[in-house]
């Protein structure tokens, strides 16, 4: 294998070049891993917030809608996807510690340890530079003095056969030539000691002191050259680490796919709207041709249903109503909850059972406690005085014996709807929808009395109990009450014909207010003007309600 002190003795500045590079590129990598965590944690927060952004909100509408399967699933789906966020910030973390901060920390070395090398370098080259000056120095003295020396002897030379010339001259020449001749044996010693040891210095330089310094940065470039690669092996490492918990991740959302149960989900919809009515039997035939040959019931039926009230005219739409369209108290309905559904009532009847029910046991606890209290009084007066809970226990008895009472009120009601759901008796099917408030067998005998002349039938529930008012004297009374204020606006999606009572018929595109919201059965209140409102399906229109309406 070759190395840096054999293909480069005269490459050092070249070396010092490419080292430098290789520092930089470390510093490149280094500033891409930490690139990638940036990403890692900005990606982490967006699934994060994505999936808080999506989460029901407390005591909402939105957490009645997580009972279905696949809003369950849907749920599961957030949770995981927040577990996911988190595995990337695992990513972010590791590629942080294992990399951006350990190689920072080697490369830190790494410029120590090439600054020591190229110094060294840098001084070895300075001391054999002045070796080779001393060196030539001491040759061009040896090679002056030996001109000087040669000049004396030939100007003695001279001297000498010159007869002209005294003997004191021709004495002082040869002595003057003397002295440059030992000077120049002197240079020559002098030369040839510098020479040598210039030699052996040289030697030392380019065998032993620059190969040495070659080996040292060789090594240090390997040694970077491998840990770049190690970190490139760890940068796959940490992800193929959380890639495990990822494909767990994964797999719990499709685990939450699978449970999705679209047979549970449409029971609950049933068992969330169904209104507990029998569906309307067949519509007998009426025979107008011979209006005089009616029975004399029919007849009875027709004076004692019109009673006060002028006759419908032949051919005129009968205004049969329907129990979606019965115009609420003031107030929002009746403490029974009988503008409701059978079923739809039960229901509310035995919410408000088991909240009363609460009610009472808070109450309880309270006097359990104070009763405690009082007895810690009674055995040690210093802490308190027994008689000051009296007060508050005689209260908090008012208040069990009343929400008692009112408890047994709604039990009540809700014994009479549970014993009285419709029966699927051949009357009951005749029936055309409404909500009757009496018992199966009451429904049974008064069916007769409910037809209208022209053979539909109406909520004329005068026979009923005396919270109940025939429909005409509830519309007078309804028609004396202040209009609701409204609570939002609806655009019509489609064209609805009203042609019930109670309805009012819409144009698709047009515009109107809400005055009340849909109870859950499906039907909104709206209004057009002053004088027209009524009932539309709430699939019908898009509502827009205001926020106050909506906090509220």
């Amino acid at each position: 294998m070759g190395s840096y002190c054999t293909s480069g003795k005269d490459q050092f500045d070249n070396l010092e070049k490419h080292t430098q590079w290789g520092i930089d590129v470390l510093e490149k990598y280094i500033k891409f891993v930490k690139e990638r965590t940036e990403i890692e944690i900005s990606y982490a927060k967006q699934l994060r917030n994505l999936s808080k952004k999506y989460q029901p909100k407390k005591n909402s509408k939105e957490e009645d809608e997580y009972k279905y399967t696949s809003c369950k699933a849907f749920l599961a789906t957030l949770n995981e996807m927040n577990d996911y966020a988190g595995q990337h910030e695992v990513v972010s973390e590791n590629m942080t510690s294992q990399i951006t901060a350990e190689l920072t920390r080697f490369v830190q070395e790494l410029k120590q340890e090439r600054k020591l090398n190229f110094h060294d370098g840098r001084k070895a080259q300075q001391n054999i530079e002045t070796s080779w000056k001393q060196l030539e120095a001491s040759k061009r003295r040896f090679e002056r003095d030996c001109k000087e020396a040669d000049r004396a002897q030939q100007y003695f030379e001279k001297m000498d056969a010159d007869i002209n010339v005294t003997k004191a001259d021709v004495e002082k020449a040869r002595q003057q030539a003397q002295i440059r001749h030992q000077m120049a044996d002197d240079s020559k010693g002098e030369y040839s000691s510098i020479l040598q040891k210039f030699n052996h210095e040289q030697h030392e330089h380019y065998h032993t002191h620059i190969p040495n310094i070659f080996q040292k940065i060789q090594q240090m470039e390997e040694k970077r050259i491998v840990r770049i690669g190690e970190c490139m092996k760890t940068y796959a490492e940490v992800d193929r680490q959380v890639i495990p918990i990822i494909v767990k991740c994964l797999d719990g959302i499709t685990k939450a796919a699978e449970s999705i149960d679209q047979k549970n989900d449409s029971q609950l919809v049933i068992e969330a709207f169904k209104s507990g009515f029998e569906p309307p039997g067949d519509i007998d035939f009426e025979d107008f041709t011979q209006p005089m040959k009616r029975t004399v019931s029919e007849s009875s039926l027709s004076n004692s249903r019109w009673d006060g009230k002028s006759e419908p005219k032949p051919g005129s739409k009968s205004k049969g109503k329907l129990w979606p369209f019965i115009k609420k108290n003031k107030g929002g309905g009746p403490e029974d909850f009988s503008n409701l559904p059978p079923e739809q009532r039960r229901k509310k009847l035995q919410q408000k059972v088991d909240e009363l029910n609460k009610d009472v046991q808070k109450e309880m606890d309270q006097r359990d406690a104070l009763t405690k209290m009082k007895d810690v009084y009674i055995k040690n007066p210093q802490m308190g005085d027994a008689a000051s809970v009296d007060h508050k226990l005689a209260e908090l008895g008012q208040n069990m014996e009343k929400l008692r009472l009112e408890a047994q009120k709604f039990e009540g009601w809700l014994a009479e709807v549970e014993g009285r759901l419709p029966v699927r008796t051949e009357q009951t099917r005749r029936q055309s929808g409404m909500y009757d408030t009496q018992n199966t067998s009451a429904v049974n005998n008064c069916v007769q009395d409910r037809e209208s002349p022209d053979g539909s039938y109406t909520e004329d529930q005068s026979q009923e109990s005396e919270m109940k008012v025939p429909v005409t004297e509830f519309d007078d009374e309804f028609d004396d009450e202040e209009p609701l204020p409204t609570i939002g606006t609806c655009k019509a999606l489609y064209t609805f014909e009203g042609q019930n009572e109670g309805t009012i018929s819409v144009t698709e595109g047009e515009m109107l207010y809400v005055i009340e919201e849909d109870k859950g059965d499906g039907w909104t209140r709206i209004r057009r003007n002053e004088d027209e409102e009524g009932y539309v399906p709430t699939s019908y229109v898009e509502v827009y309600l205001d926020k106050n309406a909506k906090d509220s």
